[in-house]
């Protein structure tokens, strides 16, 4: 790691600032001479004495500055500085003659006077007692930020988090956190429990106290969010609480009513289970907004018939009996969910529903949960699709949080949405879209009731088909053109039990079997290396996709990665790449977005409109490394990405990725390995979900015995959620 350079100085003048992220570019006087800095120096002007930390790099544009990691400032001592501070508009109501006026009357006592006695600097000529006050105000808020940042640089924070924390606790910020750490384990921080516990610790908080005890609960509950989980049963949450805290349950049980007689959990009695509040008045929300509009037919059998009888005239085709069922229903209904496995004809079900309501004139809304999945919903529809997120457009609110610009006072023009890959939505995104959809607007939900589950909380497909309240149609036909695929009759075979029956040499499915892990990694470097392009003539990058279990062991994704990268992208003179901790990012690798990021910006592509965000899941080839300025370009579908360093860590290649990860997604050939798989991921639907992702080939690497646990056991991700008993209660 690069040992940090430390350079002390004032600031001469401020270049550029951007007051919402901190970012800022500064002229340095240090001993004679002028240094550029940039970075997270939010709150500095003109005149501050500041030591800053960081280290020089070269700009291809800007030349030679100082990159900070962090800094002390204080606030100017001279006459001189004081002035020129003032004069920077670091205050209200002061500009460059009001400064030389107020430092003239006030001397080496200015910065005090300001601070403490409003009433001397109200009386100057030009100025108001309200002036004053104002200007008192926002010196101390000045004052209260830099304290921020030094007490919190201390305990390891950023610049950039401190002010986050100051905006949203103020100017008690320190006090607030020097009294309660554990508030670092909430937004905006989102610190580790661990990390905030080892702070505590130091400042020898006891173990038993109120805020420790009320901090891990709310861990326990936000960890498992990211297992899916929306809520816990009070009765799991306790003795797991008590058992991560070391504490008798008692203890837990007491500060856990505290917590939600406070409203900062919420407590469902008729389930018994605990959510965080966002999850609970999503779920909720979601049940009031389905049941609502599952109500009452909008259109008779008769009516439907008919459109589908011009709509088969017209096309020259003939619906099966349930594709029939479906258009009818998506006709009839507000609301419907449309689920079948590979090859039963969701495709041509939904092209009918299309039709049918453009023929009455309804604006029709495309929708998937990811750009590759909204991507392949455009190619077999013929239309315009989208992310849901692009489709509610991504805004902020005054806090900067994230928010959508179409919700419940701007409602999206559409009369009938359709969403694609449906069991990969979870609960808040879904009740984002509904929030945002008239009351008269037709949802149809597309999926696989057969995949996973959403990578976010929840499991709203799911609960949606068990609740037995929304009208749904199952597609269970095989057509005849897909029965021919080895992918579609295997996928069919592992939903119901069987063992999969491995092709011939002019299938579409292989199983190639190796017990050794060793021998397993170098099969399948050498099968999207060598192989797969020669005998297919698939782009290793573009066209193969490696899909594992786990992240990790000898053939998980991250030991995966490093091989295939080797293999497929080695290093070589003249192409170059950045480090960062353990990645290695460079020109030609395959990467994935692995958390959602509406700041990152991006070009489009044959001058489509410019915009930014980028999505957890989204993937691209890096076209650009640019180790001088720290940034890397990645094209993701029509999209050009630029990534400064601090947003490389939301990056992963992607030569290998968890199968979880590839929902929604669909890739011309896929290679899942099978061997030594963690029990806990040893189940049917993980290795469906592998298969049904494969176009046109895949391939199987590693041990039947392993492929044959997997089919038997049939249990299903057990996940915590309170929708389907919300959509069953008529009281909601």
């Amino acid at each position: 790691m690069q040992e940090l350079e430390r350079i002390e100085g004032t600031v001469e003048n401020v270049i550029f600032r951007n007051k919402e992220t901190g970012y800022a570019v500064l002229e340095i006087e240090s001993d004679g001479e002028l240094i550029t800095a940039v970075g997270e120096l939010s709150g500095l002007y003109e005149g501050e004495h500041v030591t800053l930390h960081g280290y020089f790099r070269e700009h291809s544009s800007f030349g030679m500055q100082f990159r900070t990691e962090a800094y002390e400032s204080d606030l100017p001592e001279t006459v001189g500085a004081v002035r020129r501070y003032l004069a920077s508009g670091a205050l209200p109501h002061i500009g460059p003659a009001m400064a030389q006026k107020i430092v003239d009357a006030f001397g080496a006592d200015t910065l005090e006077v300001l601070a403490t006695d409003p009433e001397r600097l109200g009386k100057l000529k030009g100025f108001s007692l309200r002036k004053a006050k104002e200007v008192q105000a926002e010196f101390q808020n000045i004052f209260g930020v830099k304290e921020a940042i030094a007490y919190l640089n201390s305990l390891g924070l950023s610049a950039a988090a401190a002010v986050a924390l100051y905006r949203h606790y103020g100017p008690d910020t320190v006090s607030m956190i020097s009294e309660n750490p554990y508030l670092l384990c909430g937004y905006p921080a989102q610190l580790p429990f661990e990390q905030v516990d080892r702070i505590a610790g130091e400042r020898c908080m006891e173990y038993d106290s109120d805020e420790r005890v009320e901090a891990g609960i709310l861990h326990i509950l936000r960890h498992n969010l990211q297992n899916g989980h929306s809520c816990l049963p009070r009765a799991k949450l306790i003795p797991t609480a008590a058992g991560f805290l070391r504490l008798e349950p008692d203890r837990v049980e007491e500060r856990l009513s505290n917590l939600v007689e406070q409203e900062t959990l919420a407590f469902d009695e008729e389930t018994d289970m605990i959510f965080l509040p966002d999850l609970y008045r999503a779920e909720r929300d979601i049940a009031f907004e389905l049941r609502s509009r599952a109500t009452a037919p909008v259109a008779e059998d008769s009516a439907a018939d008919h459109c589908i009888d011009r709509i088969e005239i017209s096309n020259g085709i003939t619906y099966a009996p349930l594709q029939r069922d479906a258009i009818r229903a998506a006709l009839k209904y507000r609301v419907l969910v449309l689920t079948g496995g590979p090859g039963t004809g969701k495709t041509t079900a939904v092209n009918g529903m299309i039709e049918a309501f453009e023929q009455q004139g309804d604006r029709v809304a495309l929708t998937a949960p990811t750009g590759r999945a909204a991507k392949r919903l455009a190619e077999l529809t013929g239309r315009k699709a989208s992310t849901i997120h692009r489709l509610l457009e991504v805004d902020y609110n005054d806090s900067g949080l994230v928010r959508f610009l179409h919700n419940e006072k701007n409602k999206l023009r559409c009369d009938a949405v359709i969403i694609d890959e449906m069991s990969m939505v979870d609960s808040v995104l879904f009740e984002s879209l509904l929030r945002a959809l008239r009351p008269s607007c037709r949802i149809i939900m597309v999926g696989d009731e057969d995949q996973l589950p959403s990578v976010g909380a929840g499991n709203v497909l799911g609960s949606i088909i068990s609740s037995g309240v929304v009208p749904c149609v199952r597609l269970k036909e095989i057509f005849r053109q897909a029965a021919e695929s080895s992918i579609v009759s295997n996928a069919h075979r592992l939903v119901s039990g069987q063992d999969i029956i491995p092709g011939g040499f002019e299938d579409d499915f292989f199983f190639l079997e190796e017990h050794d892990s060793d021998a397993c990694v170098r099969l399948i470097c050498d099968l999207v290396a060598r192989r797969l392009p020669a005998a297919y003539g698939y782009d290793p990058a573009e066209d193969i996709q490696v899909l594992c279990p786990s992240r990790i062991g000898p053939l998980g994704t991250q030991a995966l990665n490093a091989a295939l990268q080797q293999r497929v992208n080695p290093p070589a003179e003249g192409k170059p790449q950045m480090e960062l901790r353990e990645r290695v990012f460079r020109t030609g690798d395959k990467v994935m977005q692995v958390r959602n990021n509406y700041d990152i910006p991006y070009a489009g592509a044959d001058g489509k409109e410019d915009g930014a965000g980028a999505f957890n899941g989204d993937m691209g080839i890096v076209e650009l490394v640019n180790p001088r300025d720290g940034t890397i370009c990645v094209r993701s579908e029509d999209r050009y990405f630029v990534y400064p360093r601090e947003h490389l860590r939301e990056l992963e290649t992607a030569y290998a990725v968890s199968i979880h990860k590839a929902q929604g997604s669909e890739f011309p050939a896929v290679i899942i390995p099978l061997l030594d798989v963690p029990p806990k991921l040893c189940y049917r639907n993980l290795l469906y979900t592998g298969v049904t992702r494969a176009r046109n080939l895949c391939i199987l690497v590693g041990s039947r015995a392993q492929a044959a646990a997997m089919i038997a056991n049939a249990k299903r991700n057990l996940r915590f959620c309170g929708l389907a008993d919300f959509l069953r209660r008529k009281d909601l």
